[in-house]
C-alpha cells in the first residue's frame, strides 16, 4: 500500500483504516456485475489486477514521464484540473480537506478543512461549484469554487469513492462495478451502469475522469486504468 510519506502526485491508490487511502494524480481508476440462471452456475470472476484475464487487444502500456511535488501528508482522493492548477479532495478522518494547488510547484494556495467525522473522497466541478464526496458518511458537500464557502450538501445511499462530470451528469463510483449517473441539480440518481470487461464485472472502480467521451477509472490497489463506454459500461481499453 502507498504510504503518506510518498511526496509525488503520481501515485498508486491506497486506502486508510479498513482500506487505506485511494488517490492519484492524472487518472488511474475502476468495478462488479453478476449472472444468474435457473441452473446454479458460478458467477463470473471479477476482474481486478489479473491482466491475464483481459483480452490482449484491450491492453496498452503507459509510461510515467514526469512527477511533481505534492504535500506528503495529503491523502489525495479526488482531483480536478482547472486554469493551470488543480483542485483536490484529500481524505482521512480528522485530516480531510478541499484545496487549490499550484502546478507544478505543488504549493497549496487555498484550503478548507472538512469536519473531522468525514473521510473526503472524489471531487468534480460543475460550473462555479465544487462537489465533494465522503467515503462512508453518505453525504456530499457543495462548495463555491472561488471562495470555498460551503453552500449545501446532499445525501446518497452508497459509499462515495470517485466522482466526475460529463457536462450533463455527475458520475459516481462506490467501490463496486457500478457507476451512478446523478442529476447535477437535484443529485438524484438518474441511471446506473454496470462495468464489465470481456463479460466479467470489473471490481473496485475508484477515481474517475471524463476524457474525450469516455469514463476513465483506476482499479483500486492496482496500476490499471480502464476506459469505459458510458452508455454500455463495457471496457473499451485498459492502460497498464
Amino acid at each position: 500500500m502507498a504510504s503518506p510519506g510518498e511526496g509525488t502526485i503520481i501515485a498508486r491508490i491506497s486506502r486508510a483504516g479498513a482500506r487505506i487511502s485511494r488517490a492519484s494524480f492524472l487518472l488511474l481508476f475502476v468495478a462488479l456485475l453478476a449472472s444468474a440462471t435457473l441452473i446454479i452456475a458460478p458467477a463470473p470472476t471479477p476482474v481486478r489486477a489479473q491482466t491475464t484475464m483481459i483480452s490482449p487487444a484491450l491492453l496498452t502500456h503507459y509510461e510515467v514521464v514526469s512527477s511533481s511535488p505534492h504535500d506528503p501528508n495529503a491523502f489525495l482522493q479526488g482531483l480536478v484540473w482547472y486554469a493551470g492548477g488543480f483542485y483536490e479532495s484529500d481524505g482521512l478522518f480528522g485530516q480531510s480537506s478541499l484545496r487549490r494547488v499550484a502546478y507544478p510547484s505543488g504549493d497549496v494556495l487555498k484550503k478548507v478543512d472538512v469536519p473531522r467525522e468525514h473521510f473526503a473522497e472524489g471531487l468534480a466541478m460543475v460550473g462555479d461549484k465544487l462537489i465533494q464526496l465522503t467515503w462512508q458518511s453518505k453525504k456530499g458537500f457543495i462548495y463555491d469554487r472561488e471562495s470555498f464557502n460551503l453552500i449545501g450538501d446532499f445525501p446518497y445511499t452508497t459509499e462515495g469513492w470517485g466522482l466526475t462530470y460529463d457536462g450533463t451528469s455527475l458520475i459516481m463510483s462506490d467501490g463496486s462495478s457500478n457507476l451512478f449517473f446523478l442529476d447535477p441539480d437535484s443529485y438524484q440518481v438518474k441511471r446506473t451502469v454496470a462495468v464489465t470487461v470481456d463479460g466479467r464485472p470489473v471490481a473496485e472502480l475508484n477515481e474517475l475522469e471524463w476524457i474525450k467521451g469516455e469514463i476513465w477509472a483506476n482499479v483500486w490497489m492496482t496500476d490499471l486504468i480502464v476506459r469505459i463506454d458510458p452508455s454500455s459500461g463495457q471496457v473499451v481499453g485498459v492502460w497498464t
